[in-house]
């Protein structure tokens, strides 16, 4: 029987490892909160008290646009702030997201046009928007194109019920009338979207048996459109519609989609998709041309061919990159403050800082909310990701 030497602590490389990497972990914890202390003192010896006790403070500055929280000068605080921004932070960042995403899509499909001016009217359009700085292109297409281009508001471009200025989209807001009749029209509307569901998966499954195809988009379109107004008749109508009127200087009543958050939403929109519009481009090559020529010999078309062979292989190669453009237009929206668009860096980390102190806390929220709005992006995306990656035998 042979006899297993025992290697000394000093000599195990795994234990070295652990040891030398426990040290390296507590000299950066120790790193950090020598950071903070200091920090801390620093503030002591200003006459700043860190905490959280501003949080129930009343705000003493006015918010001008918050579409979901109900923001008062003089009653709320400035926690109500705080989420305010992140409401606004998301909210162009779902936009530019769903935007830029269907501009690059479009840019990198056409940039492979075998019409040349078509395909090189896409490369020119990629190399002029991803090589100008994102700050020049916010602040060109707000001061130098939208502002002074739209009329003041009293001399607003009336369309029906809808009002267009240099301060923004006017438009009618719909408010509940009918409780009762609103939670009806929704779960109306929930079934008929459950019902849509299964029919999309169903046409699925006769498309894999028999290559019959169906529109399920344009007939999914055409149910939730003209399906929820019939519904939403049957409903009794619950809702009623708050216009616009011009008062002395401004619009009263209605929604408004204020000119800072188009100007910011158009600029990382356009900006985003160009680099997207290179994802996709390399997504598509990466597909070998035996694909495309066998989908050709089966008699598919050349959409079909994009449709139903290119772009199913290439999201695998598309996905990946997209992930960063998509955390980068989030970060990006911090940006807005050149505007006035009243995100989270504008009013939390601006104006509440400002008028509180609190820098240690408050730039920690903000460094915390974008850390976790990064994560679930990449989460979500990530899933996606491996859902759709070819399964190995």
């Amino acid at each position: 029987m042979i006899e297993r030497t025992r290697i000394p602590l000093h000599r195990d490389p795994k234990f070295r490892a652990l040891v030398i990497q426990i040290l390296a972990l507590a000299f950066v914890g120790y790193g950090f909160y020598s950071l903070f202390q200091t920090t801390v003192d620093n503030l002591v010896a200003r006459g700043i008290q860190t905490g959280t006790s501003f949080f129930d403070e009343v705000a003493p500055f006015q918010i001008g646009f918050s579409p979901f929280f109900d923001y008062k000068l003089g009653e709320s605080t400035y926690i109500d702030v705080f989420f305010i921004g992140i409401q606004n932070t998301i909210l162009v960042a779902v936009l530019g997201i769903v935007a830029a995403t269907l501009l690059g899509f479009f840019i990198g499909v056409v940039r492979l046009s075998p019409n040349w001016l078509i395909s090189r009217g896409a490369l020119v359009y990629i190399e002029i928007f991803r090589n100008v700085p994102l700050l020049l292109q916010i602040m060109f297409w707000n001061f130098a194109i939208f502002l002074p281009s739209l009329p003041a508001p009293k001399n607003s471009i009336e369309m029906g019920a809808f009002y267009l200025n240099a301060r923004g989209f006017h438009t009618p807001l719909p408010v509940i009338d009918d409780s009762t009749g609103f939670a009806l029209w929704m779960s109306m509307l929930a079934v008929l979207c459950v019902g849509l569901i299964v029919f999309a998966r169903r046409a699925k499954v006769r498309f894999q048996e028999t290559g019959q195809q169906l529109p399920v988009v344009w007939i999914s379109l055409g149910a939730i459109i003209g399906g929820g107004y019939i519904l939403y008749l049957i409903a009794g109508s619950p809702l009623i519609f708050d216009e616009p009127v011009l008062g002395r200087f401004n619009f009263k009543g209605g929604g408004q989609l204020p000119l800072p958050l188009f100007s910011l939403w158009f600029a990382l929109t356009l900006y985003t998709a160009a680099f997207i519009a290179e994802n996709v481009r390399a997504g598509i090559q990466s597909v070998s041309h035996g694909q495309t020529e066998a989908s050709h010999a089966l008699g598919l078309s050349r959409k079909d061919t994009v449709r139903l062979v290119t772009i199913p292989q290439a999201l695998r190669v598309i996905i990946p990159p997209t992930i960063s453009q998509y955390l980068n237009l989030t970060k990006n929206s911090s940006l807005a403050v050149a505007v006035g668009y009243e995100e989270l860096v504008a009013v939390w980390a601006g104006i509440t800082l400002n008028q509180t102190g609190q820098a240690l806390v408050i730039i920690g929220m903000t460094v915390a909310v974008y850390e976790c709005l990064s994560l679930f992006t990449s989460f979500v995306l990530n899933w996606y990701n491996k859902r759709i990656q070819l399964t190995e035998r």
